[in-house]
């Protein structure tokens, strides 16, 4: 028996300072002091009675025998984890989700997915970046989040990916705008007008220009926003036609505010994933990313409440 020997806030805080970099880091995450956590490194160092990490100019590494056992630590962790959730109190689960979503999961299903992450585990406080898919994908992989709710394609690939589905993309006019180019209109009528939608940059934005040069149309009536939701108001005043998400125009679309057009040409669907490290995080991250799933396809909280522990 280990007995108090060894504390799961000693490996926790390994775990921790091995993931984020540095100590304080670790400390931050953990919401306590640097020399708490060098306290905690420290004293588990002196129970296994071996060297752990090796500490240079205010950078870290794992000793050899520090790095065989980050894995059993990591599972002790997990498995404290665990224990919580078999006993259904999850409520005692106190953690911090750094999370990262584009702006079109912002604006439509990540109130749902909120809701269900707070309904499984009140305690668990999110921090949250809205941003291009770009930037956090960055951030993800620079360990400065913990889960990424957003779109591909991804110049990394990580072993904590699961697909979360498409959002087709759909032109919207204001109705007379709409009635006067027609139901069906050819891609130079829509040209004759500013074209709305998001940033240059993005997967959308180049097969626009890509497809505007092809079919020689000019594509300086392209008029791009780094905020999507901002299109449309534009669009509902008759400041051009949009090419927007389908998902983030139907409650105008529904309402009559806006009318679909008909047209040969749509980009791709942006494809959805939630992302995360999976060797190292937390089972609640796991189960985030499998929520965030439920959210985008619409199943009710309930569906989440009545799956065992292991079903989740």
């Amino acid at each position: 028996m280990i007995k108090s020997r060894i504390t799961l806030k000693q490996l926790e805080a390994f775990v921790f300072v091995v993931d984020t970099g540095t100590f304080r880091a670790a400390a931050t995450m953990l919401g306590t002091t640097q020399p708490n956590i060098s306290a905690r490194i420290a004293a588990l160092e002196s129970a296994l009675d071996v060297p752990l990490l090796l500490r240079n100019a205010g950078s870290i590494r794992l000793t050899e025998k520090g790095a065989a056992l980050l894995a059993r630590a990591r599972d002790v962790v997990w498995a404290g984890e665990a224990l919580l959730e078999e006993a259904d109190r999850r409520d005692l689960i106190e953690e911090r989700l750094r999370l990262g979503v584009t702006e079109l999961v912002a604006c439509t299903w990540l109130q749902d997915f909120l809701r269900l992450l707070k309904e499984a585990y009140p305690r668990v406080r999110v921090e949250l970046q809205v941003d291009l898919s770009t930037v956090i994908d960055t951030r993800l992989m620079a360990g400065e989040l913990d889960l990424t709710l957003q779109s591909g394609p991804f110049a990394t690939r990580l072993d904590g990916t699961l697909l979360l589905g498409s959002e087709p993309y759909c032109w919207v006019a204001e109705p007379k705008q709409a009635a006067a180019i027609g139901c069906a209109p050819a891609m130079a009528d829509i040209f004759a007008h500013p074209v709305l939608t998001h940033a240059q940059h993005t997967q959308a934005g180049h097969a626009l220009h890509h497809m505007a040069e092809t079919r020689g149309l000019n594509v300086s009536q392209i008029v791009h926003s780094s905020a999507l939701s901002a299109c449309v108001p534009m669009v509902c005043e008759g400041l051009g036609i949009a090419l927007l998400p389908e998902r983030l125009v139907q409650d105008e679309l529904r309402s009559g505010v806006l009318h679909g057009l008909n047209s040969d040409w749509l980009p791709e669907p942006l494809t959805f994933y939630a992302r995360y490290h999976a060797a190292r995080a937390p089972r609640f991250v796991r189960q985030a990313a499998e929520f965030a799933q439920g959210a985008m396809e619409g199943r009710s909280p309930e569906h989440h409440k009545n799956l065992s522990p292991q079903q989740n």
